[in-house]
């Protein structure tokens, strides 16, 4: 097995202002770019069995993942954006945007989530994507259900007053 020869960068996500009484006490984002691949490892810390994790499905697409619990991220291009959705059941989605939330239709890049694995106050998924091309900034976020059904919404920026992932002022990430 070979050595890194740098650290892999981390990403950490904040809450948003509305966001109350969350068994996630962190949310975390390493990432490592290897030529048109994007690896990503999403960590949650707290108490993650008051979470609902989606139950193992097939890998492949599905739509609205983001009603629970999901972790996404957001590439910038010189034409909008992509919006990958990575579910904890191995489900995944790609979406290419004009503009903010406009002229959405899937997109042909393609994600593959590898699983989760934890501890008592943890848990991690791990998930590659496909960059598209004229990949620039980079939005990662997070939702995260309670078992109770309560939302909480975590991001690298929070520019709305509402929770809103596709505010190009929360791209915020240089690709490495």
């Amino acid at each position: 097995m070979e050595a890194r020869t740098a650290p892999v960068p981390t990403a950490i996500l904040q809450p948003h202002p509305v966001t109350t009484n969350t068994p996630a006490k962190g949310v975390e984002v390493h990432v490592e770019r290897d030529g048109l691949l994007l690896w990503l490892r999403f960590v949650v810390e707290g108490e993650v069995d008051r979470i609902a994790w989606p139950l193992e499905e097939r890998q492949g697409r599905a739509d609205d993942l983001w009603r629970h619990t999901c972790f996404e991220v957001f590439v910038a291009t010189e034409e909008g954006y992509v919006e990958y959705n990575l579910s904890p059941s191995s489900r995944w989605a790609s979406y290419r945007f004009d503009g903010p939330r406009a002229g959405m239709r899937t997109a042909e890049e393609v994600a593959t989530v590898e699983g989760l694995d934890g501890a008592f106050d943890m848990v991690a998924l791990e998930a590659r994507i496909e960059l598209p091309h004229g990949a620039g900034r980079l939005g990662f976020s997070a939702v995260i259900e309670t078992v109770d059904g309560e939302m909480s919404y975590w991001a690298l920026a929070h520019p709305s007053a509402r929770p809103d992932f596709h505010h190009p002022d929360s791209f915020i990430l240089d690709l490495p």
